[in-house]
């Protein structure tokens, strides 16, 4: 599977069970690159209302994922994924934020294939890092 995170610089991803944030060029440049459904649990749907017709929604959405498969992650751990991931898609965005949910994979289990930043709609620049599984 292949599995998307936004982070903060100190890889937050939430704060009392908000999102750190949101932008509409983040989930175009997700969708774009998903050539199937993208798969997700039902808090991170809200942010893809207007691709209904793109996304999967469930809750035990990483249990069920298969290779090549595409995943939004926003609240939940990854380590106990970490054998089934084969990418690991980071869009950072460049500052600091509270968070008391941090992404919890070990970045050292992956290489960096291609980092790029692009402009977001609420940031100037939305770094995307993509890594593949060493």
């Amino acid at each position: 599977m292949i599995v998307a995170v936004c982070v903060d610089d100190r890889n937050g991803m939430l704060f009392h069970q908000r999102r750190q944030s949101q932008d509409r060029a983040l989930r175009e440049d997700i969708l774009s690159r998903c050539s199937g459904p993208l798969h997700m649990d039902g808090y991170s749907a809200k942010l893809f209302a207007d691709h209904a017709d793109r996304i999967c929604v469930d809750e035990e959405f990483l249990s069920g994922a298969q290779a090549g498969e595409w995943c939004f992650v926003e609240d939940r751990p990854l380590t106990p994924w970490a054998e089934k991931i084969e990418k690991l898609v980071v869009y950072r965005w460049n500052r600091a934020y509270p968070a008391d949910v941090h992404l919890d994979l070990k970045l050292e289990l992956f290489a960096l294939e291609d980092r790029q930043d692009f402009p977001g709609t609420s940031h100037d620049a939305i770094t995307r890092e993509i890594y593949h599984r060493v």
